[in-house]
């Protein structure tokens, strides 16, 4: 049976975000990611993991500027500095969460600069973060997204994440699989798992029901079916819950959407 961890950033919006995490335990899931840590002191998050008996598996690094609409830092010439700062950070918080799994977002390509130059800078800064991150025994993750959702994201195909970790070589350098932004772009989500999957370059599953980004088993995508791809692949690690509760704010409506994660479980 698939693992499912709660992405604390988008369900349970009902409540105030520290509040989150006994509202996923409660309904069952014994683990949580988030988009970032950084509001928080690292000790107050790593004491509602304790307390509610949950296990953080994946966060983001610092992204650059996300309320002026930055999307990442690692393709960005210039920016070299801030992101090993960036790296630095999530690193110390990801020790005092006993979290394995840092995602780096690739940024925004800006107009006018050679895509060639933004894809040397990528390479060359997550060839950097990935050797720290080995130091530190954690991963580092990169994740096509979808240019509908984040207009000019640099890194959109699963084809060009895994050429870009098969390039680069850092066995903790791998793929954050979201088969919502791969269903966007690509389609032909079945066999995009059968193809990845095998190789050991994907560390991580997000799902999201496609095209609003509600509950899994709201669209176009048949995740029961996809649940059974990935049993039969083989895949032991998490898949993220990254998706917006199609009843927003109101009150349980993150728990009455769960019908899809009680079959997935066998409830």
């Amino acid at each position: 049976m698939p693992r499912f961890a709660a992405n604390l950033s988008m369900l349970y919006p009902e409540h105030d975000f520290l509040d989150r995490h006994a509202a996923a335990a409660a309904d069952g899931f014994a683990a949580v990611e988030f988009l970032f840590p950084y509001a928080h002191p690292a000790a107050e998050l790593a004491a509602r993991l304790q307390a509610h008996g949950l296990q953080q598996v994946l966060f983001n690094a610092p992204p650059g500027d996300w309320d002026r609409g930055e999307r990442g830092m690692a393709c960005l010439p210039g920016r070299e500095a801030e992101f090993r700062s960036g790296i630095g950070r999530a690193l110390e918080y990801a020790e005092a969460l006993s979290c394995p799994r840092i995602h780096v977002m690739a940024g925004l390509a800006p107009e006018g600069v050679e895509r060639a130059r933004l894809q040397a800078t990528y390479e060359a800064n997550l060839a950097w973060a990935a050797g720290q991150a080995a130091t530190a025994g954690r991963d580092v993750l990169i994740e096509p997204i979808n240019t509908r959702d984040i207009p000019r994201f640099f890194l959109n195909r699963q084809d060009e994440a895994h050429r870009i970790v098969q390039d680069i070589g850092a066995p903790n350098l791998k793929v954050q699989m979201d088969l919502y932004h791969c269903q966007i772009v690509e389609g032909d989500v079945a066999m995009k798992l059968r193809q990845y999957l095998p190789t050991g370059r994907v560390g991580h599953l997000q799902i999201a029901g496609v095209p609003m980004r509600h509950e899994p088993d709201l669209g176009e995508l048949n995740h029961d079916f996809l649940f059974g791809v990935i049993d039969e692949l083989g895949f032991l690690g998490w898949i993220g819950c990254e998706y917006r509760p199609a009843a927003g704010t109101a009150a349980g409506g993150t728990t009455r959407g769960l019908g899809w994660y009680a079959r997935a479980r066998g409830g």
